[in-house]
């Protein structure tokens, strides 16, 4: 059996420096760990680090697989969004708002959803896809983690 838990989620970085940056302003701390060739962020549950891209394709054997893009590339979505639930529905405006100062770009701004919570989207410089989130009965432990909804 495979542990069902998710504990480090790894984005491949075209350009590590401004990737790494951005999640900066948003206010976040690098890990020790962390380096000018790595950079792992604490986050409540899930560390979230940066690679650089073209290492993470040789790391998981995709050479021959999957293209790397260049540098001047376009950024597009990649098929899967990440989130970031909050407490209150109004964190959920301060986020993005955080999130813009940063240089974010906003997909879609607050708005109530239809199951009854708070969402927006905002993207990376890489066009990593980020949605904020609150969901009424999202349960956090005391680290912050949601444990369940």
């Amino acid at each position: 059996m495979i542990p069902q838990r998710v504990t480090l989620v790894t984005l491949g970085a075209l350009d590590l420096a401004a990737l790494r940056a951005f999640y900066t302003r948003l206010g976040w701390e690098d890990t020790p760990t962390s380096s000018d060739d790595y950079c792992v962020f604490t986050t409540a549950g899930v560390l979230l680090s940066l690679f650089p891209y073209r290492e993470l394709v040789k790391d998981a054997n995709l050479e021959d697989s999957v293209p790397v893009p260049a540098a001047d590339a376009k950024p597009s979505f990649r098929g899967i969004t990440l989130a970031v639930n909050v407490e209150e529905p109004e964190e959920v405006d301060a986020a993005i708002d955080k999130a813009r100062q940063a240089g974010a770009v906003i997909l879609k701004e607050p708005e109530e959803a239809f199951w009854g919570g708070r969402s927006a989207y905002f993207a990376d410089p890489e066009y990593n896809v980020w949605e904020v989130c609150w969901n009424p009965s999202a349960i956090f432990d005391e680290t912050g983690a949601m444990i369940s909804f």
